[in-house]
């Protein structure tokens, strides 16, 4: 495929993955097509040379892994790491508020997202609810309402005459419900909602339990600009990342290199990471060792592996926008379709170290991709990754790369075609060759 393919695949890919629990339903549907295997953490496992697998914890994070059939201690795993969740706005779980003949729905601001962005958008629901099975078990279900369901209205600018010289300002608790109808005399508040609810998901009222609902734009992904050099969608950071990552192991060249080759898709990230499924949390290295364990490896051999691994943790970068040139580093101002960025910081807010860094660099001019750097203004706080995260708990020499995108953390987010392909190529070779 060229760019322009890959960008279209990867635009598909986000719009069939409104929240982090569709992201992983998504990925499972296109390893099955590759004849991935599901494993499953409370299994005894047996892996066999070339053998495809996955396991899935809690429904949103996601570890992929090819156990080749070169030594393990001595060529160590290829780690790709980035993240399925996204900033903005979850469902509160008793969200339902009435008042002046109209329902709203209350929200709690998920990381941090730009939440002036949400406003006029036509936006909907997307997750999952836990209900009580005809077994007596408990099971999940993924609900998604396609149709626009909600919206946060402006308010007109006859009312608010400062919105252009302050800034569009939302209270975070006040402000935020998210309309979704008039109130009925013939249905109570919480009732038009359950209904709502028990339709999608084709269950009984009294069967459903808990829920968890991500607020998304239902606008498709879209390219933009001439010759379409630029695409936009919600959710580039970081599914973008997680499309270049998937689409560089599902190659011919790489699945058969007999590398030992690991795609880690967390949750949580843009909230610290610290949860069960988070990079923070026990999932990659849990699933590392059992791999090597089931490769034969004693606890020496597995400390042998890390110690030759490498990890890449891809994750966008903020290309220069030429309104604002105050807020960018002199010197690292990173342009869209030039290349992947190599991130780094001398507080570790980054994981890149000058021979990790080096190492992507050879990987780029060896793939003929272009690549650029990027450090933070001295006088803004610096945002992080998994990076430094999973580095620091494996002891894994690590990378942190990215490709520029604007408007970061808005809900409608922009970046360049040909970074995307880019990036895929140099993910790719760091499969396959290395």
């Amino acid at each position: 495929m060229n760019a322009q393919q890959q960008v279209q695949d990867c635009l598909d890919f986000i719009d069939a993955s409104p929240s982090p629990w569709h992201v992983i339903a998504s990925l499972e549907q296109r390893l099955q097509a590759f004849e991935f295997q599901r494993l499953h953490e409370k299994d005894e496992w047996s892996l066999t040379d070339g053998g495809r697998y996955y396991v899935v914890r809690d429904e949103s994070s996601i570890i992929i892994f090819v156990a080749g059939h070169k030594n393990l201690p001595e060529h160590g795993f290829k780690i790709l790491g980035a993240h399925t969740d996204s900033p903005g706005l979850r469902l509160k779980p008793n969200p339902v508020v009435n008042s002046d003949n109209l329902l709203r729905l209350s929200v709690e601001v998920y990381g941090g997202p730009i939440l002036a962005t949400f406003s006029d958008r036509d936006l909907s629901l997307a997750g999952r609810v836990a209900y009580r099975a005809g077994n007596g078990k408990v099971a999940s279900r993924l609900v998604r309402f396609e149709q626009p369901l909600l919206r946060l209205p402006n308010l007109a600018i006859h009312l608010n005459r400062s919105v252009n010289e302050e800034g569009l300002k939302f209270n975070k608790q006040t402000e935020l419900p998210l309309i979704i109808a008039t109130s009925t005399a013939e249905q109570l508040p919480s009732e038009q909602f359950t209904s709502l609810l028990t339709a999608a998901a084709d269950l009984d009222a009294e069967q459903i339990l808990s829920w968890e609902f991500n607020i998304y734009d239902t606008q498709k992904g879209a390219f933009w600009g001439e010759n379409h050099a630029f695409y936009a969608d919600s959710q580039l950071d970081n599914l973008a990342s997680c499309h270049a990552g998937l689409s560089a192991l599902l190659n011919d060249i790489a699945l058969n290199s007999g590398n030992t080759m690991v795609c880690a898709f967390f949750d949580h990230e843009e909230i610290g990471s610290e949860s069960c499924k988070g990079a923070a949390g026990s999932f990659l290295p849990d699933i590392l060792e059992r791999i090597a364990l089931a490769n034969g490896s004693d606890q020496q051999g597995y400390r042998r592996t890390l110690a030759n691994s490498l990890m890449i943790s891809a994750d966008m970068a903020h290309a220069y926008q030429p309104n604002f040139p105050n807020a960018y580093e002199t010197g690292h101002k990173l342009c869209v379709n030039q290349g992947p960025a190599i991130k780094v910081n001398a507080n570790h807010r980054y994981a890149s170290t000058c021979l990790s860094e080096a190492t992507f660099i050879d990987l780029c001019q060896q793939a003929g991709v272009p690549f650029q750097k990027y450090a933070h203004r001295g006088d803004l706080p610096c945002g992080s990754t998994i990076g430094p995260i999973a580095s620091s708990k494996l002891g894994i020499a690590t990378v942190d790369v990215g490709n520029p995108m604007w408007a970061m953390h808005s809900i409608r987010e922009s970046a360049g075609v040909l970074d995307h392909g880019y990036l895929i190529k140099a993910l790719n070779l760091f499969f396959a060759v290395m």
